[in-house]
């Protein structure tokens, strides 16, 4: 127990963390904006406005620049660990989504000829645009520097 109170002593996991939260909260704005009302679904979904594994990653290399300097080895993998993670959610994630729209509309149609066909509908919103991500890792940055540590 005493080892998980001093995982709760780095702030740069914290302010990673607390990143990701709060992207995950705007999700929940937004739609209310967006839509007029609130799914809690937002809250534990991957997918939508701002991405929170952008702010995350984000949160993370800024933090270990912060603490261990710009132009150190940990924040150069810091830094390259975020833009795989980025890359990943704006470009395979997002394939993958529209791969699942189409697979869902072929379901659809058979389903309706073939009324014994009963399949689960895959999940459409994996992905982020390129849009959200840079929200995301422009929210990740700007955390870090308010909440983050200052060496």
């Amino acid at each position: 127990m005493q080892d998980f109170v001093k995982i709760l002593d780095n702030q740069v996991l914290v302010v990673s963390i607390l990143a990701c939260l709060i992207a995950q909260f705007l999700k929940l704005v937004i739609e209310l904006i967006r839509d007029g009302k609130v799914s809690l679904r937002y809250l534990v979904t991957t997918g939508g406005m701002p991405s929170a594994h952008s702010a995350l990653v984000a949160s993370l290399a800024t933090g270990v620049g912060q603490t261990m300097g710009w132009s150190s080895p940990d924040f150069a993998i810091a830094c390259l660990f975020a833009v795989i993670v980025m890359y990943d959610a704006a470009g395979v994630r997002q394939a993958a989504g529209k791969q699942a729209r189409i697979l869902n509309q072929i379901i659809d149609e058979l389903f309706r000829e073939h009324k014994q066909f009963n399949e689960d509908r895959l999940k459409e919103l994996l992905g982020h645009t390129p849009f959200q991500v840079i929200v995301g890792l422009g929210l990740g940055i700007g955390i870090s520097l308010l909440f983050g540590p200052t060496v």
